[in-house]
């Protein structure tokens, strides 16, 4: 058998429609979403399908709706005994990874991420915090130029997503951002691009929102992971159920390191990287991390099967 890691999308990979086929075609994945609406006391599986975009994007209502089809997608995996030997998601997508590990049941999962959204945009408002994506600079030039424009100016901005060699998110005051992306230009970047978010998500100016969030996880059972949980703010494997509670925690205003995640796997011997839910960034961003690495993005029954047959296809 083939190491299979099971990583699961963040924020940017929903889309108006996703889960149409899964619902209209699979029983198992219909019952999730059913379940999801049942928990939050709303129809979202609604917004899912016909949107609009607007409300979709809306973080309260997109966090829940990831985990919702990742989760969808996972019972088809399971269905055909296809399990991960790790797990790991992208900043909301940690919670659709331990959802995947047993150490949290779907249902607590989307109520946490229901109220992480709400948290999150309740921290900071609108309009006093922005996020850029820089191309083409080293983290240890960009992390020096964000620490020189906090000093400098008190207006933080701080790493965020560290995702692959070459591209890294930065967050905090929108004056922050404006700043430090000026000066990553200076000291080299390629291109910085100003992302349309609603917060300065995975910066300090989110602790507000972690605060919150803990006692909504305190109200919530969290239990020892059955496979290692690569965390989000340490690229470490953690499967001990007190430690996965306080990198929740952490995670909210800390960076996403997501390459040096996908390291940790690679380095654990893993060749299979199956991405589970709507869309294909992560699967983009293992292929920049390492061009050989195995991947396959699965969002429906087709994808399953598909990954069935390279399953089977080692095994034999």
């Amino acid at each position: 058998m083939p190491k299979i890691a099971f990583l699961f999308p963040g924020q940017g990979s929903q889309a108006v429609g996703m889960g149409q086929e899964l619902i209209n075609e699979e029983e198992i994945s219909r019952a999730v979403f059913q379940r999801a609406d049942q928990k939050l006391g709303y129809s979202l599986s609604e917004i899912m399908l016909q949107g609009p975009e607007e409300t979709l994007k809306r973080t309260e209502h997109t966090q829940p709706a990831l985990v919702t089809m990742s989760t969808a997608v996972l019972e088809l995996l399971h269905n055909e005994n296809i399990k991960p030997d790790y797990v790991a998601g992208h900043s909301l997508g940690e919670y659709s990874a331990l959802v995947a590990a047993g150490a949290m049941s779907f249902e607590d999962a989307v109520f946490a991420v229901r109220n992480r959204g709400l948290f999150m945009e309740e921290a900071v408002p609108f309009g006093e915090g922005a996020m850029a994506a820089v191309l083409g600079l080293e983290s240890s030039i960009l992390d020096e130029v964000c620490k020189s424009v906090s000093a400098e100016t008190s207006e933080p901005a701080e790493l965020a997503n560290l995702n692959c060699p070459g591209q890294i998110v930065i967050s905090g005051s929108a004056k922050g951002v404006e700043l430090a992306s000026e000066k990553a230009k200076e000291a080299g970047a390629k291109r910085v691009i100003p992302l349309q978010v609603s917060g300065p998500f995975h910066s300090s100016l989110m602790k507000p929102a972690a605060e919150k969030l803990q006692s909504t996880l305190n109200q919530l059972t969290v239990t020892d992971a059955s496979v290692p949980v690569i965390a989000n703010v340490s690229a470490k494997g953690v499967q001990d159920a007190v430690k996965i509670r306080e990198n929740l925690i952490e995670q909210v205003y800390s960076p996403v390191l997501w390459e040096d995640t996908i390291r940790t796997l690679l380095a654990n011997g893993v060749d299979l990287f199956i991405e589970v839910g709507p869309g294909n960034v992560l699967s983009g961003l293992v292929r920049k991390v390492e061009r050989r690495a195995k991947v396959v993005a699965v969002s429906n029954r087709e994808g399953v099967l598909k990954v069935k047959e390279m399953v089977e296809g080692v095994t034999e």
